[in-house]
């Protein structure tokens, strides 16, 4: 197992818009920039361009809802850094976005599209609101006025947002027909992640899981971990974790338990994977499963497993549960879901960790290919699409695993250092302007 990277205790000249006391998702990005800064050689006199989005845009989104009254939400967009292409990452709607929050995953959409060598930079939007509390009309005006106010900044050549939590084709294709009302024509490479129909892509909806699935096959070939046999608990049932344990239970692993919003199952003989995917379709959840028992939610993360897939939310795995986890691997689905005092807590116990940033960028990679095809207007068949993701995801991981074992550093860090080198190296030719 590499040895833990050093931490730099640098103290950040913080925008001032952020609470140093409560610096949230934020906070654990600046924690693995400082990791990786003393492997960053001559490109580290650059890193200060990492600790600052390069644009943040906070849009006031009112609508007229259903009963006549007016109501207000709030909405952003950063764009992090664009050196090496158009800003490109993922719309949510939750309840608890945060600017920090946003500007977290923007920044990981720029290591993520550089540890994968994807032609963009890392961008991110989000609004304030629980979408379940809307009727479909109240989030289509929501998405639309969104992206109106966000119009000025995005574009399929400035920053191409894409789904994310809670949001879908749907909402892209409204996002779609409303930049495109905007600017007086068909722009369907504005948006990524969009209905076939418009312009989308074979793959898209499974490219993430895809992804989690690829990685994880890599690392257990260079582990000896064999799949066939092995154990796996998913949080998270969605499009990321229900087709990441859809295709482990596939290759002959066991599914043994699954949590998401709903509650917690286990089965430790195995889990029927596709009945329980067409449980979780028809009730929203996987509560009530009859072909598992239900358990505690704490209890889910010591369960007995091979493989732990965490795929819903970022900081899931904490201090307080990380020592209790039994897996030997864990592949992150979802962005950010393991703190960096987890982080540490994992190596000790000898848990090897993929991390998001290379774990789940199958789902940028097969937006690239969407952007490509809509430019092109000329579209691969889910086959090509599937093979391309899997070279990608391989190439990429197997350059990360030599940097993780050329530096004695965690695969966090060793792709941190492949992502911020050639991103710092694209800041560094362009130069600075004027």
């Amino acid at each position: 197992m590499p040895s833990k990277p050093p931490i730099a205790s640098h103290s950040h000249a913080l925008p001032s818009y952020l609470d140093p006391q409560h610096l949230g998702p934020w906070g654990i990005y600046l924690q693995q920039v400082d990791r990786v800064t003393p492997y960053l050689g001559s490109l580290a006199r650059w890193v200060e361009t990492l600790k600052r989005p390069k644009r943040a845009l906070i849009v006031d989104v009112p609508i007229e809802m259903d009963d006549g009254t007016i109501a207000h939400f709030e909405g952003y967009r950063v764009q992090h850094n664009t050196s090496r292409g158009p800003g490109k990452g993922g719309v949510r709607f939750h309840q608890d976005v945060t600017l920090s929050e946003v500007m977290a995953l923007s920044a990981w959409m720029s290591i993520k599209n550089a540890a994968v060598n994807v032609p963009y930079g890392g961008a991110k939007g989000g609004i304030r609101v629980d979408p379940k509390k809307l009727s479909r009309s109240e989030l289509e005006r929501l998405t639309r006025r969104y992206t109106s106010e966000i119009g000025i900044i995005i574009g399929p050549t400035k920053d191409i947002p894409a789904p994310d939590v809670n949001t879908n084709g749907q909402v892209m294709a409204w996002m779609m027909d409303t930049y495109s009302m905007n600017v007086g024509e068909t722009s369907t490479g504005v948006v990524t992640g969009k209905p076939v129909d418009l312009g989308g892509s074979l793959g898209r909806i499974e490219a993430t899981g895809r992804g989690v699935f690829t990685v994880g096959v890599e690392a257990a070939k260079h582990t000896g971990m064999p799949i066939e046999g092995a154990r796996v608990a998913v949080q998270g049932f969605g499009n990321v974790g229900g087709t990441a344990g859809r295709l482990f239970a596939e290759a002959g692993a066991k599914v043994v338990a699954v949590q998401d919003h709903t509650g917690s199952i286990h089965n430790d003989a195995g889990l029927d994977v596709p009945a329980l995917l067409a449980h979780v379709q028809e009730t929203g959840g996987v509560a009530g499963f009859a072909g598992a028992d239900q358990m505690q939610d704490a209890e889910f993360w010591s369960v007995p497993c091979d493989i732990l897939i965490p795929a819903a939310l970022e900081g899931q795995i904490t201090a307080e549960n990380a020592g209790r986890i039994q897996a030997k691997l864990v592949i992150e689905g979802a962005n950010g879901p393991t703190t960096p005092e987890a982080d540490d807590i994992l190596h000790d116990n000898g848990v090897l960790v993929l991390p998001d940033v290379i774990s789940n960028a199958g789902g940028v990679t097969v937006s690239y290919f969407e952007w490509v095809q809509d430019f092109t207007s000329f579209f691969w068949t889910e086959d090509e699409i599937n093979d391309r993701l899997v070279r990608i995801m391989q190439n990429a991981f197997a350059g990360i695993w030599q940097v993780a074992q050329d530096n004695g550093v965690s695969l966090r860090t060793a792709t941190f250092i492949v992502a911020c080198k050639r991103i710092l190296h694209a800041r560094e030719m362009r130069g600075l302007y004027p």
